[in-house]
């Protein structure tokens, strides 16, 4: 059952469970970032335990994607969001319990749930969106970010008024309101699948394509490529940029945290503007190529010209949220049945978030052991470029396959 086109909802009910879904996929992540001081003297934790608790669920969604995959092939979409859900809250809850060892198995469930979120994520697109896929994967895109954002603006205030503990637990409220979505869904989806209204149909002129595996595909392993350019830059800016800014801006730590949110949310620029230029202006591999020279703004631009970080923290921003989209987008329309969007996302986010896992390490190493920030800028324009000419590459003949 859960390989085939179950009932369709109503279009508003897949909207807003799509982004219901994706409002708790970072939310609970960044939480921990707006306690980090209570934890450490609260609970006793050092700099290191704390870092380990975000980079912990980073890990899970490059080591534990092929599990989650599987786990959907069996449950279905539905039901499989249902879990996703109910596991964050219990994570949430058992995060904010007040003690480390709770912190961490916590913090262990939430990367969990998160890991098969994210595969649902170009499920769901490709399933109910098929015919937009660049402009939902756009929409799911600003979700993921509008869920960090606030969960960022009410977790300090929650933690100055009434604690820590009660400002990770406040999160706990979007897992309830997304299963309150997603709940009837699952229930029309029981009622049994129905064949497609129509077989595939290939766009008139489209050469046709051996059905190969996804492993077998070069396409694949570009996306992979591409996808871990991206998330290595990704992950290692979004740590060590407040750092960069207080080296080399002078910055107090409060001040440079506050600037570095400009990278953040300029992503919802990109996550709306990427499907205008593979809808409209040339496709995805325009697309790759337009955000490729505005991501590697940033990591240049600070060693050329510093004194300009918010232009360069606002064009990254774009690029790195247009080229999640460019890329999931390119992945919808790669797949030509829910059991291959399902395999090819579990293969593009198993190597991207083990690759992603290592960035801020490496970055911080190699500052670490040169006492400057070139050599670590450089590595992430290097994940900029791989992420352009791999997408770029992928993207050579890929186009949208209605069904």
């Amino acid at each position: 059952m859960s390989e085939q086109r179950q009932p369709p909802a109503s279009r508003a009910g897949a909207t807003a469970g799509l982004v219901l879904l994706a409002l708790n996929l970072r939310g609970p992540l960044v939480a921990v970032s707006a306690v980090a001081v209570d934890l450490q003297t609260d609970l006793g934790m050092t700099a290191g335990t704390v870092g380990l608790l975000t980079s912990l669920p980073v890990l899970c969604f490059g080591l534990a994607s092929p599990a989650a995959s599987g786990l959907i092939g069996r449950l279905g979409i539905e039901l499989s969001v249902l879990a996703t859900l109910l596991v964050i809250f219990v994570g949430i809850l058992v995060r904010s319990a007040g003690a480390v060892p709770a912190a961490f198995v916590g913090t262990l469930l939430i990367g969990l749930a998160i890991t098969v979120g994210n595969l649902l994520g170009p499920l769901i697109v490709g399933r109910d969106f098929r015919s937009r896929a660049a402009v939902m994967t756009g929409t799911y895109t600003a979700a993921l970010n509008v869920g960090s954002m606030l969960v960022l603006a009410f977790s300090g205030p929650l933690a100055a008024a009434f604690g820590w503990q009660v400002a990770l637990a406040a999160a706990a409220v979007v897992p309830v309101l997304g299963a309150a979505v997603w709940g009837p869904l699952a229930a029309r989806a029981r009622r049994g699948p129905v064949p497609p209204a129509h077989p595939h149909v290939r766009p008139a002129g489209e050469p046709a394509e051996p059905r190969t595996s996804v492993f077998r595909r070069p396409s694949t392993w570009l996306l992979t490529g591409a996808f871990a350019g991206q998330a290595y830059a990704y992950y290692g800016l979004t740590a060590w940029l407040p750092t960069v800014l207080v080296d080399q801006q002078g910055m107090s730590r409060g001040a440079a945290g506050a600037a570095s949110s400009i990278f953040q949310v300029a992503a919802l620029v990109g996550a709306f503007g990427a499907p205008v230029i593979i809808n409209r202006l040339g496709g995805p591999l325009v697309s790759f190529l337009v955000n490729g020279v505005l991501w590697a703004a940033l990591p240049l631009g600070l060693l050329l010209a510093p004194d300009l970080w918010a232009v360069w923290s606002a064009a990254s921003g774009v690029a790195q949220g247009g080229g999640f989209v460019t890329i999931f987008t390119v992945v919808v329309w790669r797949a030509r049945t829910l059991r291959e969007n399902r395999q090819l996302s579990s293969i593009v986010q198993t190597g991207g978030y083990c690759v992603a896992a290592i960035g801020p390490t490496l970055l911080g190493a190699l500052h670490d052991s040169t006492g400057v920030w070139t050599a670590s800028l450089l590595t992430a324009f290097a994940g900029t470029l791989v992420l352009t000419l791999l997408g770029a590459a992928a993207a050579v003949g890929a186009r949208p396959i209605s069904r």
